[in-house]
């Protein structure tokens, strides 16, 4: 009686531990499925990306270079990326428009993160990289602008929110051009690292550069700043919405 009892009780026990373990590689599957969609960009058709990264922004931006550069290498085969620092009054191409990934990936740099480096102005750098775009491309354009978003060239205050001749300028050439501008806020070293206001301001003033000109702003609040990880994992599943390759 007793051998029969243990019989079926190892049996209960080898059951709940093989119907745990099946659930268990089945979650694990369907979170690692979710994660790999994530990453992909496989399915979406070539783009022409520039990606700007403003010079004057807090160190931390630093350490999300591994995260760019996996992005930009996960851009499907037949696109274009060009990278560019927006420092004091001019762009700094650290690489051309070019279909090797890996070789505009490499050529990511640490932001200087100096004030002297603060370009005051990040939109009349913007322009200058829209021009860097040729109008015979068939691939869809696209900016990935990383920046505190702030323009003090004209002074600071609520009517510089969003609405400066510069950031006007930027939108219709855009929109000339066929260029969506995505964004990523962080902060600079200077007024937005240091004030909600300044922040606010350059928050909004991304918002509205690339909600009119078909891209999208990502950001997680005007203080503090953590990672790029959940930017890009937004940002792809833009992508792979808004440039879906069609079947």
């Amino acid at each position: 009686m007793y051998q029969r009892k243990f019989l079926a009780w190892s049996v209960a026990v080898l059951l709940a531990v093989s119907t745990l373990g099946v659930a268990s590689a089945k979650g694990t599957a369907e979170v690692n499925e979710s994660k790999e969609e994530q990453k992909s960009l496989q399915d979406i058709e070539p783009l022409n990306l520039a990606v700007l990264i403003q010079d004057d922004l807090i160190p931390q931006v630093g350490n999300e270079l591994g995260v760019t550069k996996d992005f930009i290498r996960s851009l499907p085969e037949g696109s274009r990326v060009m990278v560019g620092y927006i420092t004091t009054g001019t762009l700094q191409v650290r690489q051309p428009f070019t279909t090797d990934l890996e070789k505009a990936a490499k050529s990511l740099r640490i932001p200087l993160a100096a004030r002297g480096s603060s370009a005051f102005n990040p939109y009349v750098e913007v322009l200058e990289a829209l021009k860097k775009f040729d109008s015979s491309w068939t691939n869809a354009n696209a900016v990935l602008l990383i920046s505190d978003g702030l323009d003090t060239s004209r002074g600071f205050d609520s009517t510089a929110a969003g609405q400066t001749l510069d950031i006007d300028r930027t939108i219709a050439d855009a929109n000339r051009r066929h260029v969506s501008i995505f964004s990523f806020y962080a902060p600079s070293v200077g007024l937005t690292s240091h004030s909600r206001l300044a922040s606010s301001y350059g928050q909004s003033s991304l918002n509205r550069v690339s909600n009119e000109t078909g891209g999208r702003a990502f950001f997680q609040g005007t203080t503090g700043f953590v990672t790029f990880d959940s930017y890009f994992a937004r940002l792809r599943e833009t992508l792979n919405r808004q440039y879906a390759r069609a079947r």
